[in-house]
């Protein structure tokens, strides 16, 4: 919804401009420069980029059109699984997680926070590196110059596709002023024609490069911002990791390691002292009583 709303207040904004200063719309209405310039810009995108690009991309753009970023909610949820397999490793032994990590899906820890199971290569990052720790790595310099290495790939792949589309943004000016041109060669082959049909081949022309500017810094480019926002907060998810478990590994107790992760997430998402305080203590209640059931 918000995506339509901001395409909606762009074009209605540049054309009702236009209609307003008594423009005629019938001038812009050019679909073949249209065609040259949405043509050539998904063209030299098919080129420019992988097949998994592509495929991330059709992703990305839908995601985008449904407005949907990851919520305070689901950052507590990922700090309160934390808190969870650090209080249970801290107390028992990491050992005692150990199908925990091997297989997450069975989990009844995991089962507990089910929203972060919507991004299952992070819940891979800290499976992994649970698993190093569970067969010694305790070094907390290694292991987080590891997690560093890791989360610098992770963000490079998942800068891809902000980065194409940034990249398409840019070069949708200059397709326009390929079809600007294009329509300025094809007036030129008239020149003898009326000024009236003259001026409306040369009027024409010039919409490309109009059309350019606008699908660049109007559309596609906007489109980009909001792909590498969501990628940022994506990425932010494993930071938050990172931050836990290199608490965890210099001996600080699971609430601390819980305020480490907190700590890195943006202010917007960020959930407060007490908030993170409540959900832990909800998690170690309710793992209280699974205990105190009978077999």
């Amino acid at each position: 919804m918000r995506l339509l709303f901001g395409i909606v207040a762009v074009f209605l904004s540049v054309l009702g401009g236009f209609a307003a200063m008594g423009g005629r719309m019938g001038v812009l209405w050019q679909p073949v420069e249209i065609v040259i310039i949405v043509g050539a810009g998904i063209g030299g995108y098919v080129i420019a980029n992988s097949m998994a690009v592509l495929r991330a991309t059709v992703r990305t753009i839908g995601a985008v059109a449904r407005g949907r970023h990851t919520s305070k909610d689901e950052y507590l949820d990922l700090i309160s699984l934390l808190y969870a397999l650090l209080r249970q490793a801290k107390s028992k032994g990491v050992s005692n997680i150990e199908s925990d990590i091997d297989k997450p899906d069975d989990s009844p820890i995991f089962a507990q926070y089910p929203s972060v199971f919507r991004q299952p290569r992070c819940v891979t990052f800290l499976c992994d590196y649970m698993r190093l720790i569970a067969l010694g790595q305790d070094n907390p310099h290694d292991l987080e110059a590891l997690m560093n290495e890791e989360i610098e790939t992770i963000g490079r792949e998942l800068n891809q596709v902000p980065k194409a589309l940034q990249n398409l943004a840019d070069a949708l000016p200059a397709l326009g002023i390929v079809a600007a041109v294009l329509g300025v060669i094809n007036a030129m082959s008239a020149i003898s024609e009326p000024p009236e049909v003259l001026g409306h081949m040369i009027g024409g022309a010039l919409t490309g490069t109009f059309l350019g500017v606008l699908l660049s810094y109007g559309l596609v480019g906007p489109i980009a911002a909001a792909a590498r926002h969501r990628r940022e907060a994506e990425l932010t998810l494993f930071i938050c990791v990172r931050a836990a478990l290199g608490a965890y590994l210099r001996g600080s107790p699971p609430q601390v390691c819980a305020e480490f992760a907190r700590k890195v997430l943006f202010a917007d998402t960020q959930p407060s002292l007490a908030e993170v305080e409540v959900a832990t203590t909800l998690s170690s209640q309710a793992k209280a009583r699974e205990a105190s059931q009978p077999a």
